[in-house]
């Protein structure tokens, strides 16, 4: 292969190395966005609500249990002793269904936006209430319902609650019962002597930041969630069973047995550690930084195909393009990632795409009509651009077909550089063919500026 070939590859293997080192420092850039971002996502929940989640209601019955035990020693003298222990009955709602609507509403702290969200909803149950099986002499003390949400800045007003009927207070604070701390209860006055079914409603409007999650603690739940929210994230241990998302929001219905959760088994356990969950998160379509930095991913695709065009193009133009022109030219390409990051800040990701492009893409092609000796040529290779941009941008939206529309498009690409440098002599080299060239024809004018 002619030696001049090999040098001007590893020049322009030098140049490419240099963009990538470019694009890494804007990915660095991107990340610490990302970081402000979160911490902005941090100074609203620490001024609102955090994400939410709720556990219960659970039935807790305190209770006194006395034995007494009667021995005889050796001489034949009885003595009675008498063990008092304080001990807690837990009963989960054979029953659970939670129906509610989230409003969705927005709160800035500098540049940046977080989703925020105001739940109004209302639990209904019942419990089956049976006397576990004692010892001794047992004193039923007061029962009380038992719930927990994880920031309780987030309730709204003060919840109504209605236990057979009769309306209840729930007040903050209770007794750990087994491993679970919750921080809600409802005392239930004068129903020590509880047995048989209890029905309970909770009406509740809880405040948060992004994420929603429950708790299903009962035999059966079912929860249902309404919001115009129009694109949410579904998460937690369990997808719902069945959803409809759409331009004017979203309806999701969870379906969840005690034989498929662990939900009862986890909260009696000391310490409690993992509780399963049933979650929606409000997500950003387009989150502007995560799609940036999937845009800098294709930032060395860009590098390569327009370093490789160029090469091609000397190699078939016997026109030289210097390295320092290459080398302005993908740190043109770079910036743009820079001006995607900067502009999707204070406006929608496609328009903030659509002007960072526009403007990479008409500097780079006024600079190569110049380079390339040619309008028409710098033209060329700017509808060349358009067509990655667009292409790009079609991978970055289309998260699901990413895999696939990138692959075809890397194979059209490779079959077009086969195509066209199917009959370029690479043992012969560029160099022949420009002394050639040279020794036919004049040599063209220089470049005026």
């Amino acid at each position: 292969m002619n030696k001049t070939i090999l040098q001007k590859g590893f020049a322009i293997s030098a140049l490419a190395c240099v963009i990538l080192i470019a694009l890494y420092m804007v990915s660095g850039v991107i990340d610490d966005r990302q970081k402000y971002r979160d911490a902005a996502v941090q100074s609203i929940e620490g001024s609102y609500a955090g994400p939410q989640i709720l556990i219960g209601p659970v039935l807790v019955r305190p209770y006194t249990q006395t034995i007494e035990t009667t021995e005889t020693n050796d001489k034949g003298i009885k003595k009675t002793s008498v063990r008092k222990a304080e001990l807690t009955a837990t009963s989960f709602p054979r029953e659970l269904n939670m129906h509610g609507v989230m409003l969705p509403s927005e709160r800035r702290h500098g540049l940046y936006r977080v989703e925020v969200y105001e739940l109004q909803g209302q639990l209904k149950g019942h419990f089956d209430v049976v006397d576990p099986q004692t010892e001794g002499t047992v004193v039923w003390g007061e029962p009380y319902l038992a719930l927990s949400v994880t920031d309780v800045r987030g309730i709204v007003g003060r919840p109504k609650v209605v236990v057979n009927g009769i309306e209840e207070t729930i007040l903050q604070g209770a007794p750990a019962s087994t491993g679970w701390q919750p921080n809600l209860r409802v005392p239930l006055h004068g129903m020590s002597a509880l047995k048989g079914n209890v029905d309970f409603a909770v009406e509740l409007n809880l405040a948060g930041t992004e994420t929603l999650s429950m708790a299903p603690v009962g035999d059966t739940n079912l929860l249902e969630i309404r919001s115009d929210w129009r694109s949410p994230l579904f998460g937690g241990q369990f997808l719902p069973r069945t959803r409809n998302v759409a331009s004017t929001g979203f309806h999701a219905v969870w379906e969840v047995s005690s034989l498929a959760s662990g939900t009862q088994v986890q909260l009696e356990a000391n310490p409690v550690k993992a509780i399963d969950l049933m979650s929606v998160s409000l997500t950003t379509l387009l989150d502007p930084y995560s799609l940036s930095n999937r845009a800098v991913k294709y930032g060395i695709l860009f590098v390569v195909l327009t370093f490789g065009g160029f090469f091609i193009f000397e190699l078939m133009k016997q026109l030289p393009i210097h390295p320092i022109q290459y080398l302005l030219v993908g740190f043109g390409l770079a910036i743009f990632f820079l001006l995607l990051v900067s502009f999707s800040e204070h406006m929608a990701f496609g328009f903030a795409y659509l002007i960072a492009s526009t403007g990479c893409i008409g500097l780079l092609s006024f600079y190569l009509s110049f380079v390339l000796r040619s309008t028409a040529r710098g033209v060329g290779f700017g509808a060349m651009l358009t067509s990655f941009y667009t292409a790009i941008y079609g991978l970055l939206i289309s998260e699901d077909n990413a895999l696939i529309l990138g692959s075809l498009m890397l194979f059209f690409l490779l079959a077009a550089v086969m195509v066209l440098t199917r009959k370029v002599d690479w043992y012969r080299g560029a160099t022949e063919r420009l002394q050639e060239s040279h020794n036919s024809t004049a040599p063209p004018p220089p470049l005026a500026f």
